[in-house]
């Protein structure tokens, strides 16, 4: 049985309306469930920070019509084109806890459960048959980065590069929302500062535009990395781009997402596509009630 102190006192402003000051385990209660709220808050907006969803959609509208349908042959358009999906950090955070690293599946209390190639596929739409996306690891990517990207990396030995810097050379400077400024004007205004930096012909501008958008996507949503740098290991694979349809983005998107998930459980969040855990749960975990009926 909780115990509970409280007092009543008159408040000088409300005149003779008592007001109830509770005091000892309530107090506790309340300032821990403020607390947890507030934390909640910010790791789902951490996670959705993490993504850029809005940013790369805003891109993405901005690239010129064969550009787009270059990316639609190389099958990440289905990708490309999914919702935006509120962060549920509860739902991530407890499947992370039930995560068993030594079968790479969730643990429940009927057994184990885990996210198949074909849930990929369905779910995002990317390829998941074809070439491993594996490669070699440079001790300096300073000359591919340059080279194929005209950026430069964030020290000598770095595989990494600022995501506001790679944002910048596709012509979103700057990602804050302006006074007043709703959500669709956001989105037109990104995606318009897009536009005007886009080659609108083939040829290699073109190219570097293809190059940096693919690094973002890959870099922030496929094989995302915690904070705002964005990993370009990838980046040797993206040289020839009539090959980069042929690797099977879906299965190095699960993958990375499992290597996230086998981190500590108390580390928040993961590293990988989050949505696709939330989408997951919600088919096969009918008990939450937010699926959707076959």
């Amino acid at each position: 049985m909780v115990i509970l102190n409280a007092m009543v006192v008159l408040s000088p402003s409300e005149g003779d309306r008592p007001i109830v000051v509770l005091s000892g385990q309530r107090v506790l209660w309340a300032f821990s469930f403020r607390l947890l709220t507030l934390l909640m808050f910010a790791l789902q907006s951490e996670l959705r920070s993490r993504l850029g969803w809005a940013v790369i959609w805003a891109i993405y509208g901005g690239l010129p019509d064969f550009q787009v349908r270059r990316l639609e042959g190389m099958g990440f358009r289905p990708f490309l084109r999914l919702e935006e999906l509120a962060p549920d950090v509860a739902l991530i955070q407890a499947l992370k806890e039930r995560w068993d690293p030594e079968c790479h599946a969730f643990l429940f209390p009927w057994g184990h459960m885990v996210s198949t190639l074909e849930d990929m596929v369905r779910i995002t739409g990317l390829r998941v048959d074809g070439q491993a996306v594996t490669g070699t690891t440079y001790t300096s990517y300073q000359e591919p980065v340059e080279r194929l990207l005209g950026l430069a990396v964030r020290g000598e030995g770095s595989s990494l590069v600022q995501q506001t810097v790679l944002q910048a050379s596709l012509g979103v400077a700057s990602v804050r929302r302006q006074t007043g400024e709703g959500q669709a004007e956001y989105m037109d205004r990104m995606t318009e500062d897009a536009r005007a930096v886009m080659a609108e012909e083939e040829g290699d501008a073109a190219d570097r535009d293809l190059r940096r958008f693919l690094t973002l996507v890959i870099g922030k949503l496929i094989l995302g990395t915690k904070g705002d740098p964005v990993g370009f290991r990838c980046l040797p694979l993206l040289e020839d781009l009539s090959s980069v349809g042929n690797y099977a983005w879906g299965a190095a998107l699960l993958a990375h997402l499992f290597d996230s998930l086998g981190t500590s459980s108390r580390e928040t969040g993961v590293a990988g596509f989050f949505p696709l855990l939330q989408v997951w749960a919600y088919y096969h975990l009918p008990s939450l009630g937010l699926g959707v009926a076959r």
